[in-house]
């Protein structure tokens, strides 16, 4: 049986947090800032949770379960 390669774009991207929850970066921080206002770049510098479906497409892209 062949070992489960992770997909290192997704490893970068994503991280599981202790408690087993799939953490994920918001967009809209990257550029184009100096119009958004000082409280919106803070809500956008959250982690946000992976829910659902797409949970379980990246735990398999990151070689889980």
């Amino acid at each position: 049986m062949p070992k489960v390669k992770t997909n290192k774009s997704a490893k970068k991207r994503f991280k599981i947090s202790g408690s087993g929850k799939i953490l994920r970066r918001q967009h809209g921080r990257a550029h184009l800032l100096s119009k958004k206002t000082s409280a919106r770049k803070r809500r956008l510098a959250e982690e946000r949770e992976v829910v659902g479906k797409d949970a379980q497409k990246v735990m398999r892209l990151l070689g889980k379960r």
